[in-house]
């Protein structure tokens, strides 16, 4: 029992001392761009963090405080709509706008900035910038901008709603036919959300990626390693769809914090426990469910086509699974492979490896109920 105590406290003493200073990181996440055509011009209709913009804070950065450029954000989000607009360049913002009509550069301005009031700086606030300019007597039109404004998600708005990119590192998006809907197969859709699935893991999704080596690190057998990640796999493909057909919809404010707690209590258990519980399975299942209500609001963010609903659901699922797989791949070549087999094995790397991983899961569900 002292051994436990004293294992709690370690994990807990330096999370006490995290929460001791204030923490104002944001999550940085791809701009979405609402496409609409008509009357002879494109209209870019754009969500974004304008704060990092300014700062050239792209998406080379997990969060904002991980950028070297974390001060001058910090100041840009405690200014108020107009000392920020008067901060935003918008002949800078147009020039690292791609704009392609016949693949010939085309022309574009910013016609109207909507800053939200400061607010709680804890939080994120999204800002709203409309970007227009003439069609001509072009057949397709091609968008993007410069990588150093990390992701963003570009979707055409019309009847049909049936073309959506996802683009990074300064990509532009495939020819958009400036008379109407963008139709897609549904082979080249697959292939598409297979990108967004795996891209949604590696790199940008720290906490489903903590969770997996969390499974592996207690798994020194593949057999039990394959039961956990297929009662896994199965429950978040189940809930993926359910939350993106509408079926079943967790608000995100409860479905973070316990991805979180989820964490931690795969890690608490490999300290604790020596070897796999028989009903860790079905516990690991029920984390599953959380994590597919995760999966479904980020893809809802991007958006689905809807004339591809199923080609979409089924591309993600296989893009995550992938994701899922290259970090059980990357553990064993780095730790399994050389060290499972040995009597030191779950002293000098499980239980330290779960303590960290413990320790971050702590802190993000802190953080993710609010009280930092």
């Amino acid at each position: 029992m002292t051994r436990m105590i004293r294992a709690i406290l370690a994990v807990l003493f330096p999370l006490m001392l995290v929460l001791a200073t204030p923490v104002r990181a944001h999550e940085i996440r791809p701009a979405i761009a609402d496409l609409f055509l008509q009357d002879g011009e494109f209209r870019l209709e754009i969500r974004l963090n304008l704060e990092a913009i300014v700062a050239e804070i792209g998406s080379e950065a997990k969060n904002t405080q991980d950028s070297p450029n974390a001060e001058r954000y910090d100041e840009l989000r405690a200014m108020g709509p107009d000392e920020l607009q008067q901060a935003f360049d918008k002949a800078a913002f147009v020039e690292k706008m791609i704009v392609l009509l016949d693949d010939v550069p085309g022309r574009s301005e910013v016609v109207s900035v909507d800053i939200p009031e400061v607010g709680d700086l804890t939080l994120r606030r999204d800002s709203y910038i409309v970007v227009a300019g003439p069609l001509g007597r072009a057949s397709e039109l091609r968008l993007g901008w410069d990588a150093a404004y990390g992701e963003i998600i570009i979707r055409l708005i019309d009847e049909q709603n049936d073309y959506n990119a996802y683009l990074t590192k300064g990509g532009v998006t495939d020819p958009i036919s400036t008379e109407g809907a963008t139709v897609i197969s549904f082979w080249g859709n697959l292939a598409n959300y297979v990108v967004v699935g795996y891209y949604h893991i590696l790199p940008k999704g720290l906490d489903h990626i903590l969770f997996i080596v969390g499974l592996f690190l207690m798994s020194t057998r593949l057999t039990s390693l394959l039961w956990q990640v297929s009662a896994f796999t199965l429950a978040h493909s189940i809930t993926l769809a359910l939350g993106v057909l509408g079926i079943l919809v967790v608000p995100s404010s409860i479905v973070e914090p316990l991805i979180a707690v989820s964490i931690v209590y795969v890690c608490i258990e490999n300290i604790f426990m020596p070897h796999m519980s028989k009903w860790r399975p079905v516990l690991i299942f029920l984390f599953g469910l959380l994590h597919g209500q995760g999966f479904a609001g980020a893809l809802k963010e991007f958006g689905l086509s809807t004339e591809n609903i199923a080609s979409g659901l089924i591309g993600f699922n296989i893009g995550v699974e992938l994701g899922q797989v290259s970090i059980i791949l990357l553990c064993f070549l780095l730790v399994g492979f050389w060290f499972a087999g040995k009597e030191w094995y779950r002293r000098i790397i499980v239980i330290p490896a779960s303590s960290v991983i413990a320790l971050i899961g702590a802190f993000w569900v802190v953080e993710r109920v609010g009280l930092i």
